[in-house]
């Protein structure tokens, strides 16, 4: 009888022992306010339909307060039914603008081109220039060059010439024409050799000479 006394003790310590914290039942436990908070995973958000209106930012504006929404440079007014923003017509930009500004809620035009560009070079406007010898040029108004070109007219001899900062050429000796491979001066007849004197067409100098064979004055035999 003392031997079961002695092991129903020993099983009233070991027991307690056995109990594990899975045991526990946590719905007896009710958690603290933070926890409840931390495990909620739909956040509210404020509705501000009807109340105000919300820039890109999130920043809130007043109903009927102007307000400029993201990187617009257009103003808005906040309304029950949202943002009524300005959307004005705005002007063309001059095509030969050359700084446009868009502080405000149209782009600005705040500098015009004043030049004419060509070739390179700049010019002011009405202003005149050669850019070589045969041309004439103007800068207009609409900032582009108007050119004219010399016509020259034919030369009147075989072997014309271009001097420096002329634009045509010219007939040095005057005129004259080939009679065969040599050049002979117009106006006048000229002996070419023993049996032919030649001269040249008036104003035709790009024909041959005429040419008249003449009684021969070869060497006299001795």
């Amino acid at each position: 009888m003392a031997l079961h006394i002695h092991e129903a003790w020993i099983l009233l310590f070991v027991l307690p022992g056995l109990v594990t914290p899975a045991a526990i039942n946590h719905e007896d436990y009710p958690a603290d306010e933070g926890d409840q908070t931390s495990s909620n995973d739909n956040l509210i958000f404020d509705d501000y339909r009807g109340k105000g209106c919300v820039d890109d930012s999130g920043f809130v504006y007043k109903l009927g307060e102007r307000f400029f929404p993201g990187h617009s440079n257009c103003p808005c007014v906040c309304t029950e039914d949202g943002p009524v923003c300005d959307q004005p017509e705005c002007p063309k930009i001059h095509p030969k603008c050359t700084k446009v500004e868009h502080n405000g809620c149209c782009p600005e035009c705040k500098e015009v081109k004043n030049f004419c560009e060509y070739h390179g070079k700049n010019y002011k406007i009405l202003e005149e220039f050669k850019p070589s010898p045969c041309e004439w040029c103007r800068c207009e108004p609409s900032n582009e060059v108007h050119c004219v070109v010399a016509d020259c007219a034919v030369p009147e001899c075989v072997n014309p010439v271009y001097e420096p900062e002329q634009c045509c050429p010219v007939c040095k000796n005057g005129p004259n024409c080939f009679a065969g491979t040599t050049i002979i001066p117009a106006g006048i007849e000229v002996k070419v050799d023993d049996c032919n004197i030649c001269h040249c067409h008036n104003g035709d100098w790009w024909k041959p000479a005429q040419c008249s064979k003449r009684e021969c004055q070869g060497k006299q035999s001795l």
